[in-house]
C-alpha cells in the first residue's frame, strides 16, 4: 500500500525529475486535478486515471488513500513541488490513521523555475508568499508582505491575481512600498514551461499597474538586486566580483 505524492514541476517534460517518472511508472493508479493529469497523459498509458476539479483537494486525497488501501500503488500528482503549496501536507493529514506508506516526490517549484528564466533573483535569502486568501486571511498575508519587505528579503509571489482578486498584486505592491523603493528591480513569469511562456523584467513601480493571472509568478528584488544584461541578479556578496 503506497501513495507517491508527486510534484510535476511547471508542466514540461524537461522539468520532470527521473524520480517522478519512475514513481509514475511504478503506479497502478494516477490521481490528480484533471489539468495536471493531462500534462502527463503520455506517461500513463494502461493505468487507471482518477481526476476531478479544483477545490476538491481533501476529497482527492481521501480517494487516493481508499484506493491504496485496496493494495494498489497510487500516484497523486500536482504541479510544482508537492511539498510547496502542493498536496503532500494534505495527504499526510488525511492518511494520519491509515497504514498506507506515503512517499513525497519533490518537483521544481515556480520560484525556482521562474527565477531561472529571469536570471538569478533568489541567490540570497528570500521569502515565498501566496496572495491567495482562500485558506489564509488577508490580514496575515499583509503582515507577511510588510515584514518580509522590512527585512529586505527578495520575495516571490504565488497566486498574484484572479478574476475575483484582480487588484491583489496592486495591494501587495502598495504594502511593500513602505519598505522598498519604486525603482526596486522586479520581474514576472507567465506560463512557466508551457505554451506562451513569457518573462518580463520591470521595476516595483511598474509592477503596481501590471495585470497578471494565476499562471504568473512574481519576483521582487531586495535592496541589492540589480539588472545585468537584461537579467535580474541578487548578489550574494562575494568579494572580488
Amino acid at each position: 500500500m503506497k501513495i507517491f505524492v508527486i510534484g510535476l514541476g511547471p508542466g514540461s517534460d524537461k522539468y520532470l525529475t527521473p524520480q517522478a517518472k519512475s514513481a509514475i511508472e511504478e503506479s497502478d493508479v494516477i490521481v490528480g486535478y484533471k489539468v495536471y493529469v493531462e500534462l502527463i497523459s503520455h506517461l500513463t498509458s494502461g493505468k487507471e486515471i482518477v481526476s476531478n476539479g479544483m477545490k476538491q483537494e481533501v476529497e482527492r486525497c481521501k480517494l487516493a488513500v481508499s484506493i491504496a488501501e485496496t493494495g494498489k500503488t497510487v500516484s497523486m500528482v500536482c504541479s510544482g513541488d508537492s511539498g510547496v503549496y502542493g498536496m503532500a501536507g494534505i495527504m499526510y493529514e488525511v492518511a494520519e490513521h491509515s497504514d498506507v506508506e506515503i512517499v513525497v516526490v519533490p518537483g521544481i517549484t515556480a520560484a525556482c523555475s521562474g527565477a531561472s528564466l529571469l536570471g538569478a533573483p533568489l541567490i540570497h535569502d528570500f521569502a515565498v508568499i501566496s496572495l491567495s486568501d482562500l485558506l489564509t486571511p488577508w490580514e496575515k498575508i499583509e503582515k507577511r508582505l510588510l515584514l518580509a519587505s522590512e527585512a529586505d528579503f527578495a520575495i516571490s509571489l504565488y497566486n498574484p491575481s484572479s478574476k475575483k482578486r484582480f487588484d491583489y498584486l496592486e495591494k501587495a505592491v502598495t504594502l511593500m512600498l513602505n519598505h522598498k523603493s519604486l525603482s526596486t528591480p522586479c520581474g514576472y513569469v507567465q506560463n512557466i514551461g508551457r505554451d506562451g511562456e513569457t518573462a518580463v523584467v520591470c521595476t516595483l513601480g511598474e509592477l503596481k499597474d501590471i495585470q497578471v493571472d494565476m499562471f504568473t509568478t512574481v519576483f521582487i528584488g531586495n535592496s541589492q538586486t540589480k539588472i545585468i544584461n537584461g537579467k535580474l541578479v541578487t548578489p550574494r556578496g562575494y568579494k572580488g566580483v
